[in-house]
């Protein structure tokens, strides 16, 4: 039975997953991308958190910790479905540069 559905990011789900077979399995997979430590993807999310942007939903900070974009370009490509201005785009590439 499913208790909780939210999204997760690539290192939340290192975490999760446990110590199986199937487990070593997916952190093989997950260990293909460029991911940053849970740490690090942690306080990436809090401080992306902490803009309080209205548009971003839980769904896009996942998305911004998991490619962790550096450019405007690279943000619109993983949040195609936010239409963020200036400002907004701004303030969150300067959080995610300081995490490249």
């Amino acid at each position: 039975m499913i208790k909780e559905s939210r999204p997760v990011s690539m290192t939340e789900v290192v975490k999760l997953v446990g110590d199986s077979e199937k487990a070593e399995e997916i952190k093989r997979f997950v260990k293909n991308f460029d991911v940053l430590k849970v740490e690090k993807a942690e306080e990436l999310a809090k401080e992306i958190e902490a803009l309080d942007l209205i548009k971003l939903k839980d769904l896009h900070v996942v998305k911004i910790v998991d490619f962790v974009p550096t450019d405007a370009e690279e943000l619109n490509k993983v949040l195609v479905d936010v239409s963020l201005d200036a400002d907004e785009v701004n303030k969150i590439l300067d959080i995610t540069k300081k995490f490249k």
